[in-house]
């Protein structure tokens, strides 16, 4: 297991500058998601771990050793990318031996290394079958097979599951996942599916354009993110202006609502409240709850039927998004009250 470290690392492409500036430590044996829209610089920031592409400042440390100028033969790190690359005239087994027969070594431990690892990744009856006849999620642990045979000090994969289906996509995150952990190799995933991140990793880092906008576990970034950004980006719906009367009071357009004081801010400063839409209580108007807080009263604008879920759009003032499991469906133009508690209020400072 091997610590990653960034220091300060910057990429430039002539002019155009892919990565401002980025501090990253990775722990020994954690899977971190680098998280992000399309063109933000995740990729480029793994291939600079990975030493395929060179830093233009900043050090990329692996254990507390510099290994900035280090090939990337020499970094022992495997890497897993988006397509597969398998040999089609090869078996499974082939395909995953390929880079030990390659490297030389004996057969006697190029076997025992393969019945190792065909029993980690379960696919030890598919051994003798070619890429054509396998599916897009056995394919993907050929794939990953191929990389863990070699031993790697830290795994990287980059955007591994973007061409598979809904249902195998969540398949293949928890075997990642449980795979992980059961090796304890420190992984980094590159992903700019928000549910992906927050499903496999331990800590998400959240870049745009070039800059590391938020480092935390999963729950912090979703329950806490620390700009408006990082929660729309995370699927915050209801993000709303509002200005601190107390420290655990705010005025808004649909009322004044309690919510949890917080250190930095005070009354007078103008902030954002996120509600997040699952945090929030829907009743109708004939059964609002007897002495809650932050009562918000309004009318059912919308309703979208999911199957397990069903998300509602209330107008109060402004549009607040509610989503709740389905064991009713309340109707459009229904009037509604809404509660929400206030460790469920998030700020953010404007």
């Amino acid at each position: 297991m091997t610590e990653v470290r960034l220091n300060a690392v910057q990429k430039r492409f002539g002019a155009f500058t892919a990565i401002e500036s980025i501090d990253l430590d990775i722990k020994s044996g954690e899977l971190v998601a680098l998280l992000g829209p399309s063109g933000c610089g995740k990729t480029t920031t793994l291939r600079m771990i990975a030493g395929l592409e060179a830093p233009t400042k900043g050090e990329v440390l692996f254990d507390g050793h510099d290994v900035s100028d280090v090939a990337v033969q020499k970094r022992n790190v495997g890497m897993v990318f988006q397509r597969y690359a398998l040999f089609p005239h090869m078996t499974v087994e082939k395909n995953v031996t390929f880079g030990l027969d390659v490297r030389g070594l004996p057969k006697k431990e190029i076997s025992e290394r393969l019945e190792e690892i065909l029993e980690v990744v379960q696919l030890n009856k598919f051994r003798k079958r070619f890429p054509a006849q396998l599916s897009g999620g056995q394919m993907q642990r050929v794939a990953i097979a191929r990389t863990l045979i070699t031993k790697p000090s830290v795994l990287m994969m980059d955007e591994p599951l973007a061409n598979l289906d809904t249902k195998l996509r969540g398949e293949m995150r928890r075997f990642i996942r449980d795979l992980q952990k059961r090796l304890g190799i420190t992984t980094i995933f590159v992903t700019h599916d928000q549910v992906e991140a927050m499903e496999l990793a331990d800590r998400v880092a959240v870049i745009f354009n070039g800059k590391l906008a938020q480092f935390g576990a999963p729950q912090e970034l979703y329950q806490q993110p620390n700009s408006t950004e990082v929660a729309d980006f995370m699927g915050a719906s209801n993000i709303f202006s509002a200005k601190l009367v107390a420290a655990d009071r705010a005025e808004t357009s649909f009322g004044t609502i309690d919510i949890m004081s917080q250190p930095g801010l005070k009354p007078g400063n103008d902030v954002y409240v996120m509600l997040r839409s699952e945090g929030i209580d829907l009743y109708p108007e004939s059964e609002a709850p007897q002495g809650a807080q932050n009562l918000i009263s309004g009318k059912i604008k919308a309703r979208e039927f999911f199957g397990a879920s069903v998300q509602y759009v209330v107008g109060a003032g402004e549009d607040i998004t509610v989503a709740e499991q389905s064991r009713r469906l309340l109707d459009v133009g229904q009037p509604v009250v809404l509660s929400v508690q206030p460790d469920r209020v998030w700020t953010i400072a404007r």
